[in-house]
């Protein structure tokens, strides 16, 4: 899971590094491994990038040396390849025409790409899946031919759609891109599922855009190429200067070319949305708005859900222990809001049991697992006083490995809790993940092949309680109708092909 923006202003007096620098900021909890920022100005890339956080990488002075009024930005968390300065996005190429490249997701069919490039005379010089994205859309636009000089405008966006439909025949997996060619424009896509979130933003100047994309083109006949556009994985990224007009649909291309003129196109017909389940649960901020849903109102419904269910357990007497529950404590920071609704549906008390540490980083997606392990000692601390003598029901988002459920059980216990219950808002990760998250053996997952029990025991609580599968996605779907399915596969082990 990293954090993409791509940004293009129509004034190239207007430079765009201070708006990607932010744009990142807001995309900070995506990805901490490293960030990177290249622009576009008089034919000349800038770049900074770096192993660490935003606040560590930019300052006043490199961010003044990033000139241009075209530029991308990524945080990068590893799912495929290795943390060093060489795997830190954007990637660039020379040729053709020179070509920068940001990438959230993964390809899972790179290492047969990889092979074809080598046939190709393309070197890929890492293990990284997006080295071989870049690499790949170089080598098609390269075949197509692509010649800027005399081109009229309809043939030149027409040859960008046909190189990125290629890609999607190719490319498989879960994956949003945005691409800086030199002389050319900017590009964004997403796959044809749509699993990997991407929006669409724009600073209106002097003609009106509409809302919403259709499958065709638009902006075409009316572009006066006047206007400032945006793309980022997370709308609260594009809000702060811009507007957000929608999501990226599944299967989509949009071109802002040189003239800064915009193209669209469903490249996909069959193309059918199907975002990340756990992008909800977890990865997104809650002020996000992905796909229709907003992020916080479906975790809000999850905590209703999982409080209906600790609900009936109690009252069908299916579960008699949690009868003697005293307080309802979340995991900061993404389980509060459903915390509270959770504490509101069983009726007892809500308490801020759990402080947290804002300046240590999110351990689910810290490289390993020493740095997991202590990153979640250094994270939370406990109010003593509310867990002494209290059967305590600890709700956080999900529980993946284990690592961050054991120790706050184990703080719990420490701060003299009698009997302690843990809630998940995520059904049982079972599974490995293919398309981003840092998920890749199942043998990592606390819940694969054992049940709640068991689970409980090795975490050290007394009862573990989730959300059932079906009711999640009854819930998102109730949120956005529209949407007819969701990547689910490290729940239910069903890959999306």
């Amino acid at each position: 899971m990293c954090g993409i923006i791509g940004i293009i202003n129509s004034n190239t007096k207007e430079y765009v590094s201070s708006d990607l620098v932010l744009g990142l900021n807001m995309l900070q909890h995506r990805g901490q491994d490293s960030t990177g920022i290249y622009t576009l100005h008089n034919n000349i890339f800038h770049s900074h990038k770096n192993l660490g956080l935003v606040g560590q990488v930019y300052n006043a002075e490199n961010i003044h040396q990033l000139k241009g009024n075209i530029g991308i930005g990524h945080v990068r968390y590893s799912t495929a390849g290795s943390i060093n300065m060489e795997q830190t996005q954007p990637l660039y190429t020379s040729f053709p025409y020179g070509i920068a490249l940001v990438h959230n997701g993964n390809i899972t069919n790179s290492e047969n790409i990889r092979k074809e490039l080598v046939l190709e005379n393309r070197h890929v010089n890492s293990d990284s899946d997006s080295e071989v994205l870049l690499n790949l859309f170089a080598n098609e636009l390269n075949n197509l031919n692509y010649v800027m000089k005399n081109q009229h405008i309809d043939t030149e966006h027409e040859h960008i759609f046909e190189v990125i439909k290629r890609i999607f025949t190719k490319c498989k997996g879960g994956y949003s891109v945005v691409i800086i060619v030199n002389n050319i424009g900017m590009i964004a896509f997403r796959d044809p599922h749509g699993i990997r979130p991407l929006s669409f933003g724009i600073r209106k100047n002097k003609w009106n855009i509409p809302t919403l994309g259709g499958t065709g083109l638009y902006g075409s006949k009316n572009a006066s190429g006047e206007n400032d556009y945006i793309f980022a994985s997370e709308n609260i990224a594009i809000d702060k200067t811009y507007k957000s007009v929608r999501n990226v649909l599944p299967g989509e291309c949009i071109f802002i070319n040189s003239k800064y003129e915009m193209y669209n196109k469903r490249l996909i017909d069959t193309a059918i949305l199907s975002p990340c389940l756990f992008e909800y649960i977890y990865f997104a901020r809650p002020d996000s708005q992905i796909d229709g849903i907003l992020v916080y109102e479906a975790r809000i419904r999850m905590g209703i859900c999982l409080g209906k269910k600790i609900k009936r357990l109690i009252d069908t007497n299916e579960n008699n222990d949690l009868s003697d529950i005293d307080i309802v404590i979340p995991v900061p920071e993404t389980s509060r809001s459903a915390g509270l609704y959770v504490a509101q549906e069983i009726n007892k008390p809500y308490r801020e049991g759990f402080i947290k540490n804002n300046y240590i980083s999110r351990t689910f997606i810290m490289p390993d697992q020493a740095s997991r392990i202590k990153n979640i000692s250094l994270k939370l601390n406990t109010i003593s006083s509310e867990f002494l003598g209290k059967n305590v029901l600890i709700v956080d988002d999900s529980i993946v490995r284990g690592n961050t459920s054991k120790q706050l059980i184990q703080l719990a216990r420490d701060s003299g809790a009698k009997k302690i219950y843990f809630a998940s808002l995520a059904p049982p990760v079972k599974y490995s993940n293919k398309y981003g998250i840092a998920i890749p053996t199942r043998k990592e997952l606390v819940a694969y092949n054992k049940n709640d029990r068991e689970i409980a025991e090795i975490l050290g609580a007394d009862c573990v309680i989730y959300n059932d599968l079906d009711d999640v996605i009854k819930i998102c779907k109730e949120l956005n109708p529209m949407i007819s399915r969701f990547e689910t596969s490290c729940f239910d082990g069903i890959y999306l092909e």
